[in-house]
């Protein structure tokens, strides 16, 4: 809105009738910053948190820049009339006020053809934030990964139990959009927990932290307790759209890695290291070890331990599937409590 005002008036050379001095352009940017910031938020509110949200983006944007539309148009009429407010002969400003030659001002059309570029500039940042990540886009922005460098990360692998068999009896369109619904609910856990998404890979996804971040406040675990307890609460939704409630089974590992962005036309921040490898073979080991959730002991010894929620099981030493030397491993699970 700065932009606008200064782009809108430092060409003229006199100030606008209501403006006394720059100072009055920098208050009206201010104004009007608070304002359409305030619409630009609701819209999005809005447009996350009802249907519009499964429509197709392209309706997203209509929706949020028809949202924009609707304030100029009240700003503009409300300005009007607090202008026209001193005129004796209120009739008059009432039918000016509802006469439409308002919208044919050239500072209420520059106004909306401003809001069109920002509004499609924003939807472009949003679509490709979504696409790769806000922290990827950024990092590929900056060039920060264009040259190869170490970085100590946390993974987390969360995988379907019995994906081949649910894919089976549900067919490939319907089982796709279980995975839409399943992995729809991990958005806001992975945000709230710092994370970042960083593939998805059919019926599994891979998550990532910085280590020194990752280890804090348990949150490797949080992420996936707290995405079975979601699944747990829409039980009776998952029941009538696909007649059961699917279940998952995570791992973590953590170690050094080596980042670089690969790819000249799709480009994408890809982690090269044994780690993934490793942390794909612990999580295999779920199931015959009859545990949801496993921890190499490399994670397990970096967490914060102290008021925990969560149990740690020491399972001993075990040689993972093309490994030659063991890792300890070890199982988690929520504490119970002991009013239950």
């Amino acid at each position: 809105m700065a932009s606008f005002v200064f782009f809108r008036y430092s060409q003229s050379a006199q100030l606008p009738d209501w403006a006394i001095s720059n100072a009055d352009l920098a208050t009206l940017a201010v104004f009007m910053g608070f304002v359409f910031g305030g619409l630009h938020w609701m819209s999005n509110v809005i447009a996350d948190f009802s249907a519009i949200s499964r429509l197709p983006y392209l309706f997203s944007v209509v929706f949020k820049g028809l949202f924009l539309l609707l304030g100029a148009t009240t700003l503009a009429y409300l300005t009007q009339f607090l202008n026209m407010w001193t005129v004796d002969n209120h009739m008059v400003t009432l039918r000016q006020m509802l006469s439409i030659h308002i919208i044919y001002s050239p500072s209420f059309q520059a106004l909306v053809v401003y809001l069109v570029v920002v509004r499609v500039s924003l939807a472009f940042i949003e679509q490709m934030a979504l696409l790769v990540g806000p922290k990827v886009l950024l990092n590929i922005g900056l060039g920060k990964y264009h040259k190869p460098r170490y970085e100590h990360q946390l993974f987390l692998f969360i995988d379907m139990v019995s994906s081949t068999a649910h894919a089976e009896t549900l067919g490939d369109y319907r089982f796709s959009r279980l995975i839409q619904d399943s992995f729809s609910m991990l958005a806001d856990t992975v945000s709230n927990n710092e994370a970042e998404i960083y593939r998805y890979m059919g019926d599994a996804v891979l998550i990532h932290w910085p280590l020194e971040q990752g280890i804090k406040h348990d949150r490797c675990m949080n992420i996936y307790f707290k995405f079975c307890q979601q699944l747990k609460w829409q039980t009776q939704y998952f029941e009538q759209q696909y007649g059961f409630v699917p279940k998952f089974k995570a791992a973590a590992h953590c170690g050094q890695v080596v980042a670089a962005v690969v790819g000249v036309h799709k480009q994408e921040i890809s982690f090269f290291s044994d780690v993934l490898n490793t942390l794909a073979r612990l999580q295999d080991q779920c199931n015959p070890l009859g545990q949801r959730m496993l921890l190499s002991g490399d994670v397990v010894h970096r967490l914060e331990q102290q008021n925990s929620q969560y149990e740690l099981t020491n399972l001993g030493p075990i040689v993972l599937k093309g490994k030659q030397h063991p890792i300890e491993v070890f199982g988690a699970a929520p504490i119970k409590s002991p009013h239950l």
